[in-house]
């Protein structure tokens, strides 16, 4: 009848980022931007998409979409905050390339589709086609490792967060 006498369900802690694209993941380091390169938003990685389906990096919430549509924020239970970020200097693009399928509130896991991207799209207006993960919230990460990289599979496990 009241929900305060309920006992609380545990939050599940996921810790886990996982891969958004099938294709290369590579090091933050080695993305050619320097922004993103020199981590100065952050820590992560980014995968060279195969595909224009691009997936969550995390099981967690949607807490904005960028007006161009080039970016998606998003928080872990943790309350580490992530950044994807689909293509380098794409804001200029105005959203054209992306169709976006998560909305602000939307509960996200590895297996949902954040957007479809059109590829050749952003490669024909001189763009890289990185898909950019990020943990913007530095301060709060305890640790970060990142397991893998050379080819892999959307929703493949690539790293942990830990805050």
């Amino acid at each position: 009848m009241f929900g305060f006498l309920k006992k609380k369900e545990p939050v599940q802690l996921n810790e886990t980022l996982y891969a958004v694209a099938t294709g290369e993941l590579i090091p933050i380091s080695d993305v050619n931007d320097p922004v993103f390169s020199q981590k100065m938003m952050g820590d992560g990685f980014a995968v060279l998409p195969e595909s224009g389906a691009i997936y969550s990096p995390i099981v967690g919430e949607v807490l904005s979409v960028f007006q161009t549509k080039h970016a998606v924020g998003m928080k872990m239970a943790n309350g580490l905050e992530i950044l994807l970020h689909m293509g380098i200097d794409t804001v200029e693009l105005n959203g054209t390339p992306f169709d976006i399928k998560v909305s602000e509130g939307t509960k996200v896991s590895q297996e949902t589709q954040i957007a479809a991207v059109d590829l050749e799209a952003i490669k024909s207006a001189g763009k890289a086609t990185d898909m950019v993960v990020v943990i913007t919230n530095m301060d709060k990460v305890k640790s970060f490792e990142l397991n893998k990289t050379g080819f892999v599979k959307a929703g493949d496990e690539v790293g942990l967060a830990k805050a």
